[in-house]
């Protein structure tokens, strides 16, 4: 279990971020076409998941917003933003923003994902929904890099995400 805050009140996971050297754990998740995708549908691909509450918050669109702008250049890379919201609102969402460079899943069917990564939020205002976070996969699924954001309102470290996918 970690503990990080909501606008300042503590809240805590149901556990930890993968560790970086470790595999990454498989996942279904959501897509917008209502299909399951897993690692294996990226493989041979570098991965940041950019791990959000929901898109429609300020600080969880503006990272989705920064990461579009790097997928733009750097095509061996998928962007994944992962939320609870429905594929419906995700695509909402990335049309109405512009976001064509990242892949919005949902959690739509199963929170396995959110337990297996130590992101499920269990109480509080926020229970059910995923922390804040960032992990980078390299091509072969092995984590490089994991941040757990300390405060949900406030934005990941662009800068190390990015630098981990070098």
């Amino acid at each position: 279990m970690a503990t990080i805050t909501f606008k300042g009140t503590p809240i805590n996971t149901n556990g930890n971020l993968p560790a970086v050297g470790a595999p990454a754990p498989d996942f279904k998740l959501v897509a917008a076409n209502l299909k399951e995708v897993s690692l294996a549908d990226y493989a041979g691909k570098k991965k940041l998941l950019n791990i959000v509450p929901s898109l429609d918050t300020p600080v969880c669109a503006l990272s989705a917003k920064k990461f579009n702008e790097h997928a733009k250049t750097h095509p061996d890379t998928v962007i994944l933003v992962i939320s609870a919201d429905l594929p419906f609102a995700q695509g909402r969402f990335c049309g109405n923003e512009g976001l064509s460079n990242v892949v919005a899943l949902s959690l739509m069917r199963s929170r396995q994902f959110a337990e297996d990564y130590g992101v499920l939020v269990t109480d509080g205002p926020l229970a059910g929904l995923t922390a804040r976070a960032v992990v980078v996969l390299d091509e072969n699924d092995v984590v490089r890099h994991a941040e757990l954001v300390p405060e949900i309102a406030q934005e990941p470290d662009y800068e190390a995400a990015l630098a981990a996918l070098k």
